[in-house]
């Protein structure tokens, strides 16, 4: 069984607006690259009850867990202590994390290690105990990971490799182990109240088999059969089992009398 996977964004300034989220679309791009896929995403606030929260129902799943933010060492920076509550566990200075925040520490002469601002830097490295580091090859800085959840900067120039070595170095395995495929239609002239007993139908029949429906008004920009409004319908799962499962779809579409193109 392939892994499913899940990310949270963390950050009020992506809430609020003030950035616009760029990592939802690439951790789906990085996943698809590998034939894997996002089962679910959560925008969270600059908040440790609602972090928390959050993380403990996570943790009680069995999905794999992106989180990006939070894991600096500013007051508004509360997804490790989070985790760790989450956990029931502690903080902990992780040793290979102090050495790297030392390194870096010193590569940018950042003064004296005992100095006010440094032992501040030192705290980056504290992780839920039990926790293993993930490399980040931007400025050393770690991430951390536990039980099955991966914990990186909210930056994307830091958290997109990290994340990626994440999946390249314990995820391999997986790739393209279930291939997927996706094949659609556009249907006009039908209410999706209409068409749901035949997508009932197909789901029950092709247990591999997930199928949808799109609605829209119709985008004119876009020109052709897209300009009038319709329904996009189709099926998406498991590669051996799409063109029976379309087949099916588009046989109970033409029972239906509906009208469609397949082409559009």
């Amino acid at each position: 069984m392939a892994p499913t996977f899940g990310l949270f964004i963390v950050g009020d300034e992506i809430l609020s607006g003030k950035r616009l989220d760029k990592h939802l679309a690439k951790i789906i791009e990085l996943l698809a690259a590998r034939g894997l896929g996002l089962r679910w995403a959560h925008y969270l606030p600059d908040d440790r009850a609602d972090i928390t929260a959050a993380l403990q129902r996570s943790f009680a799943g069995g999905d794999i867990v992106f989180s990006t933010g939070g894991i600096g060492a500013t007051p508004d920076d509360h997804t490790r202590q989070a985790a760790a509550q989450a956990l029931g566990v502690g903080l902990e200075l992780h040793p290979t994390a102090e050495r790297l925040i030392r390194e870096r520490i010193a590569e940018m002469n950042q003064g004296p290690l005992d100095a006010a601002e440094n032992r501040q830097r030192m705290r980056m490295g504290e992780f839920p105990a039990g926790s293993a580091i993930i490399a980040n090859p931007y400025n050393k800085i770690p991430g951390f990971s536990i039980r099955n959840h991966y914990f990186v900067p909210g930056f994307p120039v830091m958290a997109w490799p990290m994340l990626e070595a994440v999946l390249d170095e314990q995820f391999s395995e997986h790739f393209h182990h279930a291939p997927s495929a996706e094949r659609s239609m556009l249907v006009f002239g039908s209410a999706e109240s209409t068409l749901t007993p035949l997508m009932e139908q197909i789901e029950a029949r092709f247990p591999g088999v997930k199928v949808f429906s799109l609605p829209s008004v119709g985008d004119e920009s876009g020109g052709g059969q897209r300009a009038r409004r319709h329904i996009e319908l189709g099926v998406k799962g498991r590669a051996e089992e799409i063109a029976t499962a379309y087949a099916a779809l588009k046989a109970g579409v033409v029972a239906l009398h509906a009208e469609f193109d397949e082409d559009a």
